[in-house]
């Protein structure tokens, strides 16, 4: 059995590609995607194994290099971001750090936007370096700032936009030209704008990870990740990674995320829709300092998100007061509204980044993405947004 199915008719508009994309259906014909929950495949001989082999990618052998149900779910994203290539793993930080361990070597240098999930950055600046990878970080907001800094030459450019959780927007059609005028790759994490209001690659974008257990899998279910990009790239660098660093996906979790994929674009549009209206209340509201969301005119960067995107996301970030024991006030009065560090879920969530994602991080460097004691972040969900309005008034009452 091939691992990639025959593409499916070019007039397919993506909701159907969303719902059948990828679809191969064993000899049951079943209607619903099957699940192979299974380590490995048999042969009917050992020249056939042998054959199978010496063939690499003509058949499954092992679900740690390809399973078809995860075949499957990277078929369909594939077709969904008009990539090349698709290779899913088994978390959205293991698709982040395959995509720069496969090419990187000791003496190599990235340029990265400041505003970073937590964790990636800790990949930047304390993984990488380790093996001999530099990283200098910079204001992804500031063309200047990326001029200068990649002057001195990079093998690899990496931003978020939007970035985690200060919602920068990086215009990615710029640092693409200037990260390939130094013959540089960008990497663009597009989790929080998700495959259906971003498509980096239209921007010059060379690699494009995400991690599915936000909007793709978007129930809570289900950790995975993806890396996205071109043949080239794949064939030369990242198939032997994976093959023999095992960032495996698995099977379940795969087809969960295929069950997801169908649904994307319902709850994605809904969740904008609840994460504006959220947004609006929190901007007027009078024991809110500073409330950021790209939909909003006053975000510095609306006009470039418009741009890029096609809706503007679910994530909604606001100071509660002026300190942590203000924020912690309004969170532990929220009666709706749950805390948790997830995102992209159907159920709205709240997380302060400078204890939990970004705790890490030193106060100057906190203070350096905008992340105050006081900065609350809100995971839109696709409840009633009448009631999350509610819950954030009642809570903002503690103040």
């Amino acid at each position: 059995m091939p691992l990639t199915p025959p593409p499916p008719p070019a007039s397919w508009r993506p909701r159907t590609v969303a719902t059948r994309g990828g679809l191969q259906r064993s000899q049951f014909l079943e209607t619903d995607e099957a699940i192979f929950m299974t380590s490995g495949f048999v042969y009917g001989s050992a020249e056939e194994a042998e054959a199978a082999f010496a063939t690499d990618g003509q058949r499954f052998v092992y679900s740690r290099y390809a399973n078809p149900t995860v075949s499957m779910f990277e078929e369909r994203l594939r077709l969904l971001e008009g990539a090349e290539m698709c290779r899913a793993t088994g978390s959205g930080m293991a698709a982040v750090f395959a995509a720069f361990a496969c090419f990187l070597k000791a003496g190599d240098r990235v340029v990265a936007s400041r505003a970073l999930f937590g964790s990636c950055l800790n990949i930047l600046t304390q993984i990488l370096p380790r093996f001999g990878v530099t990283t200098e970080l910079v204001d992804g907001r500031d063309h200047a700032a990326w001029e200068k800094a990649l002057a001195k030459g990079a093998r690899a450019v990496f931003v978020e936009s939007p970035s985690n959780p200060t919602l920068e927007i990086i215009d990615l059609k710029t640092v693409a030209d200037l990260a390939h005028a130094k013959g540089a790759l960008l990497v663009v994490d597009n989790v929080f704008a998700s495959p259906l209001l971003q498509k980096p690659f239209a921007f010059g974008a060379d690699i494009v990870v995400y991690s599915a257990t936000k909007h793709i899998d978007g129930q809570g279910r289900s950790l995975g990740g993806a890396i996205l990009g071109p043949k080239k790239f794949f064939d030369d660098h990242l198939l032997n990674f994976l093959r023999h660093t095992g960032p495996s996906l698995s099977p379940f979790n795969a087809w969960l995320l295929v069950k997801g994929l169908e649904t994307l674009e319902m709850r994605v549009r809904r969740q904008c829709e609840v994460a504006l209206a959220v947004a609006r209340f929190l901007e007027k509201h009078p024991k809110v300092k500073r409330t950021l969301y790209p939909g909003l005119a006053s975000h510095p960067q609306h006009d470039l998100a418009a741009k890029q995107m096609t809706g503007f996301g679910s994530v909604v970030c606001f100071e509660a007061g002026t300190s942590k024991e203000s924020a912690f006030r309004v969170m532990n009065a929220l009666k709706v509204i749950d805390i948790s560090n997830n995102l992209g879920d159907t159920k709205s969530l709240t997380t302060h980044p400078a204890t939990t994602t970004h705790r890490r991080l030193s106060p100057e460097e906190r203070a350096a993405i905008g992340i105050s004691d006081a900065f609350i972040r809100i995971s839109a969900g696709i409840e009633d947004e009448a009631d999350l309005i509610d819950d954030l008034d009642q809570a903002l009452k503690r103040i």
